[in-house]
């Protein structure tokens, strides 16, 4: 199987390259525009038709060089394309954002020391921090088309890096780990040695509330500080649940390693039940990040040999663990606890959901099918 990362670099031209960047993004984003224009009023999404309709201004009038026109007509073409794949009105796409897409060995080329990128006065060589990257130079890794980033005065490299996997085949797995998402414990996992790990929510979800207030005080005020304010707020905010759901991830791949599998409600029934959640708590129920979370997970299991499902959640903090007996009155929401009506058996709501999980997971290996 193919495991794909994406790495993200710093890099630190001179001024006279900074100058040579900002140009060609500026010039970038300028043909992304006139071919988005294009595909808007014409809906061509194929390349040789866009080719004919827009190559010779983005190169004569706008000065792309020859496979910066192609990556902008393929930059466009995607972002479209996601528009219908997804449902989405037929609307006007706009490029604000100062990016360009590299294609490797085309656009740009990268070693342990430089950072070798296509600009509209030719190739320039940049170095960038390696840290965190040598890993990626050992041969085994294949990169793919990056994303050129200027932000806050700093540049970046977001760079798609894959690499070959043997995947574990089900007779190789050792044990399984259910995994259950929420809020006041971000994970539960339990796994086949009995054992339950709790990786706590509750001081996340006050710092959540916090961000929620500052928010709604911002929004009251609707000047252009505070829609400013506003904006940073919630970049900030992004960026943590991205670094809090890195940590749970990498925590649980470590502790449970290889030849794993780890197994999780499928999403579409997590945000479901989530949606019917009182208006007031709807913003710290719905909006934590779980399919980051769970993309995140999948990749570090993937690359650590094991193997991620999702299953159907249905009964998963119903159910008891112990004797089958479902029922919706097994569970208390209000105090997290869970006591079986019939056999007696209790626990936290929250553990009972990773039990379930992890015997969904058995059942799996012993079928030996697909599980949806």
């Amino acid at each position: 199987m193919i495991a794909t990362v994406t790495a993200k670099i710093k890099i630190k031209p001179t001024d006279s390259q900074m100058e040579a960047l900002h140009q060609t993004m500026i010039a970038y984003r300028r043909g992304c525009n006139l071919v988005s224009d294009c595909v808007f009023d014409s809906s061509e999404l194929k390349q040789p038709a866009l080719h004919r309709m827009t190559y010779q201004f983005l190169r004569g009038t706008i000065g792309l060089r020859s496979q910066m026109a192609q990556s902008v007509m393929k930059t466009v073409i995607a972002r479209y394309k996601t528009i219908r794949s997804s449902g989405h009105d037929w609307t006007r796409v706009q490029f604000k954002k100062p990016e360009y897409d590299l294609v490797w060995n085309r656009d740009y080329s990268l070693n342990a020391q430089l950072f070798s990128v296509n600009t509209l006065q030719g190739r320039i060589k940049v170095p960038f921090e390696s840290k965190g990257m040598e890993a990626y130079f050992d041969g085994t890794w294949t990169f793919g088309t990056a994303k050129l980033i200027w932000k806050k005065s700093k540049w970046f490299l977001h760079i798609p890096v894959s690499k070959e996997i043997a995947a574990p085949g089900l007779q190789d797995i050792e044990q399984v780990a259910g995994i259950d998402l929420g809020i006041n414990f971000i994970a539960t996992a339990y796994g086949t040695d009995g054992k339950t790990v709790f990786y706590r929510g509750r001081a996340l979800k006050r710092k959540r509330a916090n961000y929620k207030r500052l928010r709604s005080e911002l929004q009251r005020k609707q000047t252009s500080s505070s829609r400013r304010r506003l904006k940073q707020i919630g970049e900030r905010e992004n960026r943590w649940m991205t670094d809090v759901n890195h940590q749970v991830s990498k925590a649980l791949v470590t502790r449970y390693g290889a030849k794993t599998l780890f197994v999780l409600e499928d999403l579409t029934g997590v945000r479901r039940a989530t949606e019917k959640t009182k208006l007031k708590d709807r913003y710290v129920t719905v909006s934590w990040a779980f399919h980051q979370l769970r993309n995140m997970l999948e990749y570090k299991a993937q690359l650590a040999g094991s193997i991620t499902i999702a299953v159907d959640p249905r009964h998963t903090s119903q159910a008891c663990p112990v004797c089958g007996h479902i029922a919706k009155e097994n569970r208390d929401k209000g105090k997290h606890r869970f006591h079986c009506r019939d056999c007696g058996y209790a626990s936290n709501d929250d553990r009972i959901g990773a039990m379930n999980l992890c015997l969904k997971g058995k059942q799996y290996l012993l079928q030996g099918a697909g599980v949806a």
